[in-house]
């Protein structure tokens, strides 16, 4: 073997087990095996985990707090990364991003998609620098990239040509932001045909606003069904259907299930930008996680922006994204704790088509061993990482000690 975890905790309440890495996979998951390998580690009864996944990530605006959102409005956070964007060069691209994926990488993120955006005024100085990215880091994170029209496709004439141009570059996924053009029909209908046309999946941001008057999110599951991309369609934000009422919200969601939509949370942003115009009684201005959940509907957990405008925090680490999303989508039951690991894992490896990922014999050696020895205490401790693997290679390994004096 190239790699030998011995006494490790998979399951809670199970017995301990050996994992097996060879040829960058999974070799064998067995207790006790007694195999030799070029490097024998015992985790001592710590917890592995799958590679985590980041689901919905802005690489290009990562770490670009320069001029501050003053606000703290989403309005006031579009007109400043307006300003700045024409300052963003490709070296200024590539040193924030590559800093970015660092902090992610040594928080036992494997794979993450990145938005990249793009439109006549700044051309592809965004996307071509990430696809560089994508290249340069290869063997320590897969990037997929999203090719996303941020200021709209027909309100910035030209954009219409530049998504058929982002896809022959190497973008992975077919973005859209339905709210930010005049009609999100039209904008749908252009998006879909894209997907059609190169047969990619699709990347929404969608309905992000406090209230719920101009959603589109039923056009949208509909639109998918009639185009056949069932499970192929993900979208994020989605914080105007926190705004509906109960009954009506549960249609929609169901809608939603039946076209098989991932729907991406994304609570440190959207805690950060929503309901700035309440003055009391304030709104959380997040997607309904539970009821979707319940509902049926595919769920992930993500980042979205990490130290600008949009979010002045965040440190590229999943594992505080879910602790935010405990208490602030009263998912603290032990039922519901159970539920949110996966919407960092399993559930955003589905998100993003990854039919090689998991903790299973044959999969890809995407792994993560953290400093805790339960699997349920992983979202409440926020364990040091201390040994990140990608493709069966250890690119992360944490030597801290710790010693108590009392």
């Amino acid at each position: 073997m190239d790699l030998v975890f011995k006494n490790v905790c998979i399951k809670d309440d199970a017995p301990l087990t050996d994992v097996l890495v060879k040829d960058g996979r999974i070799a064998d998951i067995t207790p006790n095996s007694g195999a030799a390998g070029t490097r024998v580690i015992d985790a001592e009864g710590r917890v592995m985990l799958p590679g985590l996944v980041e689901s919905h990530l802005h690489l290009e605006k990562a770490n670009a707090n320069r001029v501050p959102n003053l606000s703290g409005t989403l309005q006031e956070a579009i007109a400043v990364t307006a300003k700045l964007k024409p300052t963003f060069t490709r070296e200024d691209i590539l040193e924030r991003a590559s800093a970015t994926i660092r902090m992610m990488v040594k928080n036992g993120t494997t794979t993450v998609r990145a938005h990249s955006e793009f439109d006549p005024a700044q051309g592809f100085v965004g996307l071509d620098a990430v696809l560089t990215l994508k290249e340069r880091f290869k063997d320590i994170i897969d990037i997929q990239i999203v090719a996303f029209p941020q200021e709209g496709i027909f309100k910035a004439p030209g954009t219409d040509k530049m998504m058929y141009e982002a896809m022959e570059k190497g973008a992975d996924a077919v973005g859209g932001i339905p709210y930010n053009d005049p009609d999100p029909n039209q904008h749908m209908d252009f998006v879909f045909k894209l997907a059609r046309d190169v047969n990619k999946d699709l990347d929404f941001h969608q309905d992000f606003a406090d209230n719920a008057d101009k959603m589109s999110i039923e056009m949208l599951a509909r639109k998918t069904i009639e185009n056949g991309w069932e499970g192929r369609v993900s979208v994020g934000h989605m914080t105007a259907l926190g705004a509906v009422e109960p009954k009506k919200r549960d249609e929609v969601i169901k809608l939603i299930a039946d076209a098989g939509i991932t729907v991406m949370c994304l609570p440190a942003t959207d805690l950060h930008l929503g309901a700035r115009s309440d003055t009391y009684n304030v709104r959380r201005c997040l997607t309904p996680v539970r009821a979707l959940r319940d509902g049926g509907v595919n769920v992930t957990l993500a980042t979205n922006n990490i130290r600008n405008a949009f979010t002045p925090f965040n440190n590229g680490d999943l594992l505080q994204i879910t602790a935010l999303a405990i208490p602030a989508c009263h998912l603290g039951g032990a039922d519901d704790q159970a539920t949110v690991l996966p919407m960092i894992t399993a559930n955003a490896a589905k998100a993003l088509g990854m039919k090689d990922y998991g903790l299973e014999k044959g999969k890809k050696a995407d792994l993560v061993l953290v400093d805790t020895k339960k699997v349920s205490d992983v979202i409440l401790d926020i364990p040091d990482r201390l040994f990140v693997v990608k493709n069966g290679k250890i690119v992360i390994e944490s030597a801290r000690q710790i010693t108590y004096a009392f």
